[in-house]
């Protein structure tokens, strides 16, 4: 039900925009991208990592790799990503469908600054084929997201 929490915090937070659904799977970057008609970099992909026994959410632009020293830089210790069958567990959404949106409300969400180099990125929508059109500062406002420079480049 992942899409429908989704919708839920759209309809209550952002009613003017929607959850976009297509009869194809978007749950890769390159997917998403051919699927969207946009450039890769558009795609606001969401990494679930641990840190310190929390589980946090960053969120950057679909071609980008975290960078590990300014990640170790900015949360003092080595990223570490969930395991695949950990992923739903704690973010509420299957991988390829993982976005900051409807997230349990332990979950902490940063943005990397690489998605300012858009005016419009698309993360997915809480499923494998859905995904939501908006600019980068609605994306980190509308989750209270703290902005970082972990990507590289």
């Amino acid at each position: 039900m992942s899409l429908e929490t989704v919708k839920t915090f759209l309809a209550a937070n952002a009613p003017d925009l929607s959850v976009i659904e297509l009869p194809e799977s978007t749950a890769t970057v390159a997917l998403a991208a051919a699927a969207h008609q946009v450039e890769p970099g558009q795609i606001a992909k969401s990494l679930s990592l641990r840190v310190n026994g929390q589980v946090i959410l960053i969120v950057t632009r679909g071609d980008a790799r975290l960078d590990n020293k300014k990640f170790k830089d900015r949360f003092g210790v080595k990223a570490k990503m969930l395991e695949a069958a950990e992923v739903q567990a704690h973010t509420s959404h299957p991988v390829g469908g993982v976005c900051p949106f409807g997230l349990p409300e332990d979950v902490a969400v940063y943005c990397d600054v690489s998605l300012q180099a858009f005016d419009e990125v698309l993360p997915a929508g809480g499923a494998t084929n859905a995904a939501v059109r908006l600019c980068p500062q609605r994306m980190a406002e509308l989750v209270n997201a703290q902005w970082v420079d972990v990507a590289q480049g």
